[in-house]
């Protein structure tokens, strides 16, 4: 049992572990969660919904393979807020499965499976503002009402191809929408009154293409429970090709304000048709978004449409069936003369007439962009030299073929109260010195042309300014008032001076060619505030990685507005592809005089503290003398050959070589030069000796290892004068070292030791160990301080000066 008690934790643990690598039941994890709890799981192949961090906010696992949704798989995570279920091929969801989602605000089911829908689903989810169940095979909603306690919900999005029919009571509990979306193209049933509870509508947006071709009753029906005038209606898939096909916009088009219509087909027929309905009602705005004309635009008969209260008309991507029959009269000008805003893009439109343009008194904003206008057409929408558009403010251009800016600034010229004119996206590739604007200008779009450089053609009166994906290399242009400027995308190496533009709040030149920026140049901009400068090949030098961090930090007055990850170096190499605010340079890169100045104080502190321990280990002396025993022992075997070449012995000249310290100099003067060589006893014994002296015998001139080398080599003997001055004496420190280094090393049995006071062999420096060596084996000579026993001493000396070596 002890054993079992130990082995329980460790078995959990396992268990544990096992969990987390395979799942619950088969389960996968998933771990691609940012920092911000968000966990795209999406197109990840899962079959079962993943193990997931129950700190999760937001969970997406659209575009997987998963059919099914059990009762524990979101069991632990109470504190997510978005869950995103589209694109999978879901077919069974447990009625518990999101009961544990108290939190959840957005639920996406949309593009999966499910054949029913089960109102259990949705009893919990009190707080869900956001539900997708559109393009599910269900043919209704359900019973009991799906949606009775989403007291919460704002946005709500369901049908598809399958569905069939709706109820009185299956939205009920749905009081109040912000947005909703009903796909009902095969729509067989619609019960009055169905919609007809949800106040307030926000926007709804319908396909309702069966109802509206087979069954316009139905569809009029339906239509009449969501149009209000506070609600913004969208229609889409529609085909008209008939007046009949219209008949369900006859009672509610009096009653709505917007109306948009996407992916619409008319006929003749139907457009006049349509027309005709529109005359006199107070639509403000009519929004058309994908126009199909299979007609041959003969719409004469809709020409007294009068649609005063329409304040926007916007139509794009219009394609018209029979372009070489289709034969729009200009009794049309109705559709153009009374809206402030206009627009008409992409529909492939090359003129647009003076006439029309003048008939446009009201229009403050016009649209023309991507369409096939050039300088001749626009010069004559615009009505050469003539007055037109006398209201306008805001002009589009943009997207067509025009070459020449010198046409365009002339032609705008006359419209006095125009601020605002893009002109982006066209062929222009140069631009002419001096240019004419309107003094009221003040933004101008020149993006993704083919310009290369500016001229003082531009206005002083813009606030801002777009030069975006064009071929720039640099921007020197005074503009005193302006705010913005949009220079990305262009081959810039380094930020414009700042000092053109003294009020340039905003500035954005990513994608160009900046390697580096730095405090001096964001200093030139006085108010500078905003900047964006991403995406550029920069080099991550120590102070450009010091300053940039500082900037994202906020700590330099300007913001940077494009994200931290958008800032990446391209070089070094090793650096290439790293963010710069994650980035790490070595010290030595960076701080390159205080790592030498440290580095140089820590060399000089260890290489002190090695000198004070090589001193104090005498390893100098040491070193010092190993190199002179070994030179003088190269020099002493060179002679010594060379004698052994020419035949000739060592030439000796004295009998001894005297080694001692200057402060007992008196006792060798006075005692040991005039007993060996001068004396007073003329027996044999006491005949004169010869003995070498440095301070008398030392070749001047020469160097000192070679006056000690010659000098021992030249003696028989060498006598050591030892006592406490001559340990501590340093004068003759080459003398005594090399002496006793190289005599005891190659001659320790010609030296005689004579001290004139008692002394240890411990009062002997370590480092003469030969000499140490040499007291304790050899006998030596003590001079006596009895005079009486001083002809004995010198009776030993001589007897030992007089043995040959």
């Amino acid at each position: 049992m002890k054993h079992l008690w130990i082995l329980a934790p460790l078995l959990f643990s396992s268990l544990i572990w096992g969990q987390m690598e395979n799942g619950d039941d088969g389960r996968l994890p998933c771990s691609r969660c940012n920092p911000h709890r968000y966990c795209n799981c999406s197109h990840s192949g899962f079959t079962h919904v993943p193990m997931v961090t129950d700190q999760a906010l937001s969970l997406d696992l659209s575009f997987n393979n998963i059919t099914l949704v059990t009762q524990n798989d979101l069991l632990e995570h109470s504190k997510l807020r978005v869950l995103d279920f589209h694109g999978n091929r879901l077919a069974v969801i447990h009625p518990s499965a999101f009961d544990a989602l108290w939190s959840l605000e957005k639920l996406d089911l949309s593009d999966n499976q499910l054949k029913t829908l089960n109102y259990k689903w949705f009893e919990k989810l009190e707080v869900l503002q956001q539900l997708n169940l559109l393009n599910n095979p269900y043919s209704c909603l359900g019973s009991p009402p799906l949606f009775l306690g989403l007291v919460r919900l704002r946005k709500l999005m369901f049908g598809g191809q399958d569905l069939k029919e709706l109820n009185r009571e299956d939205l009920k509990g749905v009081t109040h929408l912000d947005e909703l979306t009903v796909q009902a193209n095969n729509l067989a049933r619609y019960d009055s009154g169905t919609f007809g509870g949800i106040w307030p509508l926000g926007h709804a947006t319908l396909s309702l293409y069966g109802p509206f071709s087979t069954n316009t009753t139905l569809a009029e029906v339906l239509l009449l429970d969501v149009c209000y005038p506070e609600t913004k209606l969208t229609l889409v898939d529609l085909h008209l090709n008939h007046y009949v096909s219209t008949q369900p916009l006859r009672k509610i088009i009096k009653r709505i304000r917007d109306l948009s219509l996407r992916n619409f087909s008319l006929s003749d027929e139907a457009t006049v048709s349509l027309l005709t309905l529109l005359d006199g009602v107070p639509l403000r705005s009519l929004k058309i978004v994908g126009l199909t004309l299979t007609g041959e635009g003969r719409w004469v008969r809709a020409n007294r449409t009068e649609l005063r209260n329409m304040d926007e008309f916007f139509v794009s991507d219009v394609t018209i069936l029979d372009i070489l029959k289709f034969a729009m009269t200009s009794e049309v000008q109705f559709l153009l003369q009374n809206q402030r805003k206009l627009s008409i893009i992409n529909s492939k439109m090359f003129l647009l007439s003076c006439y029309l343009t003048k008939m446009m008194v009201n229009v403050q904003y016009l649209d023309v962009s991507d369409n096939l206008l050039t300088d001749l057409t626009i010069s004559y929408m615009l009505c050469g030299n003539e007055e037109t558009l006398k209201e306008l403010r805001v002009l589009n251009i943009s997207g067509n073929p025009l070459k020449s800016l010198s046409t365009m600034s002339r032609l705008v010229t006359k419209l006095t109260k125009l601020t605002h004119l893009d002109i982006s996206k066209t062929s222009y590739s140069s631009m002419p010195p001096t240019c004419s604007w309107p003094a009221s200008l003040r933004y101008i779009n020149i993006s993704r042309a083919k310009l290369t450089t500016i001229t003082p053609c531009l206005p002083k009166s813009l606030e801002v300014l777009d030069m975006s994906y064009n071929n720039l290399k640099e921007f020197v242009l005074e503009l005193p008032i302006l705010r913005e400027l949009h220079l990305s995308g262009n081959k810039f190496l380094r930020l414009p001076a700042g000092g053109y533009y003294p009020n340039l709040q905003t500035l954005k030149i990513q994608s160009n060619t900046l390697n580096v920026f730095s405090l001096s140049d964001l200093q030139s901009y006085r108010r500078l505030e905003n900047l964006e400068a991403g995406h550029n090949k920069f080099v991550c030098s120590c102070g450009f990685v010091t300053f940039l961090r500082s900037l994202l930090a906020g700590s330099r007055g300007v913001k940077i507005t494009d994200g931290d990850q958008s800032y990446v170096c391209d070089s070094p190499v090793n650096l290439q592809g790293d963010a710069v605010d994650r980035v790490t340079l070595p010290i030595i890169q960076c701080h390159t005089v205080l790592f030498v100045s440290v580095s140089c104080g820590v060399a000089l502190f260890w290489g002190m503290l090695v000198s004070v321990l090589l001193w104090r280990c005498h390893a100098f002396w040491y070193l010092k003398m190993s190199w002179a025993w070994l030179k003088a022992k190269r020099d002493y075997q060179r002679h010594r050959r060379q004698r052994e070449i020419e035949g000739t012995g060592a030439l000796v000249s004295f009998d001894a070589f005297i080694s001692y310290s200057e402060r007992d100099a008196s006792w060798v003067e006075n005692f040991l030069v005039p007993e060996l060589e001068e004396p007073s006893d003329s027996t044999d014994l006491a005949s004169p000796l010869t003995l070498c002296l440095h301070k008398r015998d030392f070749l001047p001139g020469h160097w000192i290892m070679d006056n000690i080398m010659s000098s021992i080599e030249r003696s028989h003997h060498t006598v050591f004068v030892l006592s406490q001055n001559f340990i501590q004496s340093d004068w003759c420190r080459y003398e005594l070292d090399f002496s006793h280094f190289w005599l005891f090393e190659a001659r320790g049995d010609a030296a005689i030791l004579i001290l004139l006071e008692p002394l240890r062999k411990d009062d002997i420096p370590k480092r003469f160990c030969k000499l140490r060596k040499l007291m304790s084996s050899t006998t030596y000579l003590e001079w006596p301080q009895d005079e009486e026993r001083r002809p004995e001493f010198w009776r030993s000396l001589r007897n030992a000066l007089r043995t040959d070596d």
